[in-house]
């Protein structure tokens, strides 16, 4: 799946009001340890929806969008 950049830009987290990576199909907030899943090409920016991660799968996350 492909996330236009033009969009990407303008995306931010709900709660912190961050910047987002796109990274494995999903937007995530490496400040917060959330991702946020993307269903049919629609952000879904609910916080109530977001799913935590582990450190181990924030590490991953984190080199899989190039930011380490």
């Amino acid at each position: 799946m492909t996330l236009d950049e033009t969009l990407l830009a303008i995306l931010v987290c709900p709660e912190d009001r961050g910047p987002l990576l796109f990274v494995d199909d999903c937007l995530y907030n490496p400040r917060l340890h959330r991702k946020y899943r993307i269903d049919d090409g629609i952000p879904v920016l609910l916080v109530d929806e977001a799913v935590a991660v582990d450190d181990d799968e924030h590490r991953r996350l984190v080199v899989a969008a190039g930011q380490s």
